[in-house]
């Protein structure tokens, strides 16, 4: 049997270019008088012009806002239920000029039964009633009273005697936009996301991006922040964009207090929120193309049904208009890094613990009898020797199992010589000096080439000889080769290959350069010798070097500083974050960061090391394809055997076209 919402001759084409997925949405909560329809419809109207002011395209009111949630018995008036929905055919029209998707809360006759729901709107028309079908009857709630859960029937209203079309229907449903695929509207009220299986669930595997929630939540101490974390979670949990509205000032105050707490998250983020009591509008923009990445990528997350078997499943398109999406939404510059100081310690922690776990490990696996690694002063092979200490601690051994070794050679300055001599010192570990200067000449002779050149031979062959140092000195103690490169750089193929690429364990394969800072100076606040903490602290002020080029006469300025060459780490990690994680074209990672860095860098700036980014990933993939092993700690991962698996011969272009020249 065919389904009333098989409603192939209303469907219309949603074309509209919402720039690199972003849909911009509003949660409104107007002033209401209980009761009183037309002051509620006027303030309403006024609200959601100003939200379509904004560029909102998804605009929603809270539950029954149209005559107060807390109407109580006058919901078995005739007189309130006519005006209400006359009003909301009014509000339909008063609307008709936005291009924006208006969702308000109205109390709905259908069946013989009376219904709290959504009112849906676009254009003039109301297009659909969505039903609530949890209905709460506990503590300070009676809506079965009033109210009939929805069962899934499809219904139909008639609005043709308060100025509207006679054939709305009623049901479950989702609101689609034929032009971009990814972005798809559910509807739930109140009550349906605090059950232990929410509509939202349905509607998510249905393949509904975003979740509008309509809502009368009453406030009482502590379900602020547990309000919070249900949307969150629940964004989360379906990997979906939530705009959560809520009553406020207006209703009744018999019994209760509403506070109008609205939020807008996305996939387990908050991205904006009202604060308590001030009944406002609510703006932020959610990115369905980033939701429907990860959804593509959990394998767990089913494939979406067509939507004609699914509990008579209502899907509605619309047509707006192409305009490009102006954000307000923030984006840090350090993603890989929190803002907050206690969450950013709290996570340096952790990750030093999942370093020294995994390494701890391997050392046990392997029965060796020591770590050797290379130590230059500088940070990442700070943090892998910290890394050490931390292991051979949980394995009950001494500090004197760790073999480090620092190599001078042409570019190895002063400063980060004393450096890795006093680190080691501090640590008590084993210290090992080997002066690689004669070896490389003699190897620099051997095979014809002009020591005065200081081309990649000259930085490679230093590069390979230290590793081999390591290598041999591991067979020499029975030790295992401790790698330090950090994921920056194995992003950017910054290594060289068969050189500081390779080990036996890398334990900063994981973490990205602008982390490694962090979790270095967290552990120098938070350790209690006073001469290690002032030698990590130097570390830190250490430009970063590999000191492979000659220093100059006194031999203690840096010459060679990474980020001249390959550019700043800062911006690298952040293009690596959205272009990798989460798949982000060229453009949209352009776009992200311009507007994260804006003041910093400029459009040129920005440019050049997008495209030194682009190129050096997929020239330098060829060293990831054979990476050490290496426990992944967070959320991208270079790994071969883990997150990240590319041809090594790959073409760039389609990527370096989208950069400006």
């Amino acid at each position: 049997m065919k389904s009333p919402y098989d409603r192939q001759d209303q469907i219309t084409d949603w074309r509209v270019d919402m720039k690199d997925g972003f849909i911009k949405v509003a949660a409104c909560t107007p002033e209401i008088r209980v009761a009183d329809v037309g002051f509620n419809a006027k303030n309403i109207i006024d609200m959601a012009d100003r939200a379509a002011e904004s560029g909102a395209k998804i605009c929603v009111f809270p539950e029954l806002c149209v005559t107060g949630y807390t109407c109580q018995d006058l919901f078995f008036q005739d007189a309130l239920l006519d005006d209400a929905v006359k009003a909301v055919c009014g509000i339909a029209e008063a609307t008709a000029d936005h291009e924006c998707l208006i969702a308000v809360g109205v109390p709905v006759r259908a069946g013989g039964k009376l219904f709290n729901c959504a009112a849906v709107l676009f254009k003039g028309e109301v297009r659909a009633f969505i039903p609530k079908t949890n209905l709460p009857n506990y503590n300070e709630f009676y809506e079965l009273r009033h109210f009939v859960p929805y069962d899934g029937a499809a219904y139909i209203v008639d609005l043709s005697r308060f100025g509207g079309k006679a054939g709305v229907p009623m049901g479950q449903g989702i609101f689609v936009c034929e032009d971009i695929p990814e972005l798809k509207v559910g509807f739930e009220i109140c009550e349906d996301l605090w059950v232990a299986e929410p509509v939202s669930n349905m509607l998510a595997k249905s393949g509904a991006t975003i979740i509008c929630n309509l809502s009368a939540s009453n406030e009482v101490i502590g379900k602020e922040k547990y309000r919070r974390q249900l949307v969150s979670n629940q964004s989360a949990r379906l990997v979906a964009g939530y705009v959560y509205c809520s009553a406020g000032d207006g209703e009744s105050t018999q019994d209760l207090v509403f506070s109008g707490h609205n939020i807008i998250a996305e996939n387990g983020a908050a991205l904006a929120e009202s604060r308590l009591f001030e009944n406002e509008m609510t703006v932020s923009e959610i990115d369905v193309k980033r939701l429907a990445f990860e959804r593509r990528k959990l394998s767990t997350y089913g494939a979406e049904p067509d939507g004609r078997g699914c509990r008579e499943l209502l899907r509605e398109s619309f047509l707006l208009k192409r305009k490009k999406t102006e954000l307000t939404r923030a984006f840090a510059k350090t993603p890989f890094v929190p803002s907050d100081k206690s969450e950013r310690d709290e996570r340096c922690h952790l990750i030093l613990q999942m370093q020294s776990h995994g390494l701890m490990k391997r050392i046990s696996h392997t029965n060796s009898k020591s770590v050797v690694l290379g130590i230059s002063g500088g940070l990442d092979s700070t943090l892998a020797l910290l890394v050490c200490i931390m292991a051979m601690d949980l394995l009950g051994r001494p500090h004197s199992d760790i073999v480090a070794v620092t190599m001078p050679c042409f570019g190895t300055t002063k400063r980060t010589r004393s450096n890795a001599q006093t680190l080691c010192e501090s640590l008590g570990v084993s210290f090992r000096e080997v002066d690689i200067t004669k070896a490389v000449t003699q190897h620099f002779a051997d095979i014809g080439h002009d020591i005065g050149n200081y081309n990649v031979v000259f930085e490679n062959g230093q590069a390979r000889e230290r590793t081999q140092v390591l290598m041999n000195i591991a067979n020499q103690v029975g030790g295992l080769v401790v790698g330090t490169g950090d994921l920056s750089e194995l992003a950017l193929g910054w290594a060289t290959y068969n050189g500081d690429h390779m080990s036996m364990y890398g334990v900063n394969a994981s973490v990205p350069k602008t982390l490694v800072r962090h979790i270095v100076r967290y552990y120098a606040e938070t350790c209690t010798d006073d001469r290690l903490s002032a030698v990590l602290l130097d570390v830190l002020d250490t430009p970063v070097s590999p000191e492979l080029l000659p220093t100059d006469e006194s031999g203690t300025d840096i010459v060679q500083k990474t980020e001249d060459l390959v550019g700043p780490y800062e911006l690298h990690d952040f293009f690596l974050y959205y272009a990798i994680r989460w798949g982000f074209n060229p453009k949209k990672v352009r776009r992200l960061a311009l507007r994260a860095f804006e003041g910093d860098y400029d459009e040129k700036t920005i440019d050049k090391w997008l495209k030194v980014f682009y190129r050096r990933f997929f020239s330098q993939q060829f060293k990831r394809s054979c990476l050490p092993d290496g426990a992944k700690i967070g959320s991208v991962t270079l790994s071969p055997r883990g997150d990240w698996r590319m041809p090594s011969d790959a073409c760039a272009k389609l990527w370096l076209d989208e950069i400006p020249d």
